[in-house]
């Protein structure tokens, strides 16, 4: 389901997370569309701030090359984003679920609504909300906490894929209740 011009998403913040999915700065920093990497890390920023005020949970996960010696420049989350006590989950795969851990500190936490954000739309992005519409998480999609490598691509997830995962938001259609 699309609501993007539709009513406020209103969440319960003690069972709800924001998931932001590779907000590195090498990743960021890629020619991106229909958004740039800063414009995606400013919305998750603001988001990031509601959703601690709130009291919700805010998850950053970021991708690790496997089998290399150190991580390239650029590997860490973005500057400002991550706060103390947010939990930071590494994946090794485009997917945040795969043997992260991600799914039990979510279940340890009561959390049964998960929101998305991060780059790319397409990989990372979707590619750990389809194994958490498998866990049986309710999942909202902030079309402009998301980018990807080209508007195509970002279009064909949000108009075809997430709508039969969940429901697609924009950041300002989200309420805390």
């Amino acid at each position: 389901m699309t609501a993007l011009e539709g009513e406020p998403a209103t969440l319960d913040p003690t069972r709800t997370a924001l998931v932001l999915v590779d907000l590195m700065d090498r990743i960021a920093a890629l020619p991106l569309a229909p958004r740039s990497g800063d414009e995606v890390v400013a919305t998750a920023r603001e988001l990031a701030d509601t959703f601690r005020t709130a009291g919700a949970t805010v998850v950053l996960v970021r991708v690790e090359r496997p089998g290399v010696p150190a991580q390239p420049p650029g590997s860490d989350i973005v500057a400002g984003l991550a706060a103390e006590g947010d939990p930071v989950v590494v994946k090794r795969t485009i997917g945040g679920f795969h043997r992260t851990g991600l799914h039990e500190l979510l279940s340890e936490r009561g959390i049964d609504t998960l929101v998305f954000g991060g780059i790319a739309t397409n990989l990372g992005v979707e590619s750990t909300a389809r194994p958490a519409a498998d866990h049986g998480y309710e999942l909202l999609f902030v079309e402009d906490a998301m980018a990807a490598l080209t508007e195509d691509e970002h279009r064909a997830a949000i108009a075809l894929n997430f709508p039969r995962l969940g429901t697609v938001v924009t950041a300002a259609a989200l309420r805390f209740g």
